[in-house]
This record gives C-alpha cells, structure tokens and sequence, in this order.
C-alpha cells in the first residue's frame, strides 16, 4: 500500500451512507468481541441488524473487511498520538509522557476493537499487517527519539545500557495487556484505569522520581 492510505479495503462513505455503515460496524463489532472472528458470519451481522445480506455486502466486501476496518481504526488513533504537533513546544519528557497517556486513553476509547489484533492476529491479510506495521514504526522512531532526547537531558532516567526501543515496546505494552482483563463496566472507572497504567509506563521510561509530570495528569490527578 502506498503511503497515507487506509489499511484496510473499503469503499469511501458519503454523507448519505455513513450512519448505516456505522450501524454495520457496531454490530459486526459485537459479534467480533464476543464470539471471535472465526465464528461470525456475515448472516448474523445481517440478522443483528435485521437487513439482508446484501446490503452489508453493498458497504463491506467480506468479514475480513469487516474486522480489519475495525482493527484499523484505534491504530491510527493509538500510533498518531504524536502527529497532531500540540505536544511539539514541550521538553522531551513531557512529550513522551503525553504520548504514553493519549495512547492508553485511546485504547480504552476503542474497546473492544482495540484489542482485536492481540486477540486474533491470524485473521489478518499480510497487507493489512504490513500497512500496521509501517505505522508502528511511524510511532516508534518518534518516540524512541524523544525518549534519547530526555535520557541525554536528563529528565528520563532509564540506565544509559538499556536499549531504547526495549523500554519502549516495554512502555506501550501495557495498555496490550488490557485485553485480558478490562471491563467498561468494571470497578475502576476508564480515567482512572487510564491515569494509574500511565504512572506505571512513566516508571519504566524513568520518570518513577516525577509522579506527574504532565499538565494532563496534574488536572486528572486520581484519588
């Protein structure tokens, strides 16, 4: 795929149709989460709906269309948290612990297709997975330099033998575990499950001697 294009396969929307294909991708998304991607079928997204199969056939090609479309979203939301330029005035350590906490809010902002690819990475086209991947690195070379630029400041104070890109998937791994255990509807509300998992990536790219190092997390302090 070239560069900037959407990873997976779909037809553009207008105006007209994009709540009716929303309407598809809410209950496809159900499905997904809830059986997995093996067992869902194009006929009981249609049954959820009470449409034909035709009319989803009309917006998405197949199931896999279906899956990757949800997939593809929260990674251009998790992987362009760096993009946006309204972190670019700060020094290097606040910028990377921005990133660390906007990444996990979108995780949770995205349950459950967030957590598709962890769960099911097989059911992917190895186009679609390279297109994520390209994106990946997108992000990481962003953050794994900010992450030197704060080390060599020395604002970010993970040992000077450990590799960069280590700490870093260490960091942004956390909100991947999410998948096994988080409930919309669980005891912490999704701030404050937000706010304690960025504390916890702050102390493994150094920051364990600054507990709130971002305006962001100074006005959501938790209790």
């Amino acid at each position: 795929m070239a560069r900037g294009q959407r990873g997976p396969r779909q037809r553009q929307p207008t105006a007209g149709t994009d709540a009716k294909r929303e309407a598809i991708l809410r209950a496809a998304e159900s499905l997904f989460h809830t059986q997995g991607y093996a067992r869902t079928t194009i006929d009981q997204v249609a049954e959820r709906l009470g449409v034909t199969k035709p009319f989803v056939y009309y917006y998405f090609r197949n199931k896999q269309e279906l899956f990757e479309t949800l997939s593809w979203t929260p990674a251009v939301a998790c992987f362009t948290v760096l993009d946006d330029g309204t972190l670019d005035q700060l020094p290097a350590h606040q910028q990377a612990a921005q990133a660390l906490e906007r990444l996990i809010r979108a995780t949770l902002a995205h349950y459950p297709a967030a957590f598709f690819s962890y769960r099911e990475p097989q059911a992917y086209r190895p186009e679609y997975l390279a297109e994520q991947k390209r994106l990946a690195h997108h992000f990481y070379d962003k953050f794994c330099a900010l992450l030197e630029r704060g080390r060599a400041e020395g604002t970010l104070r993970f040992a000077a033998d450990q590799e960069t890109r280590i700490t870093a998937l260490a960091a942004c791994s956390l909100p991947g575990f999410l998948y096994s255990w988080y409930r919309p509807e669980g005891r912490l509300p999704a701030e404050a499950v937000v706010q304690q998992l960025s504390r916890l990536a702050w102390r493994v790219i150094g920051l364990a001697d600054m507990p709130d190092p971002t305006p962001t997390a100074q006005r959501r302090r938790c209790p």
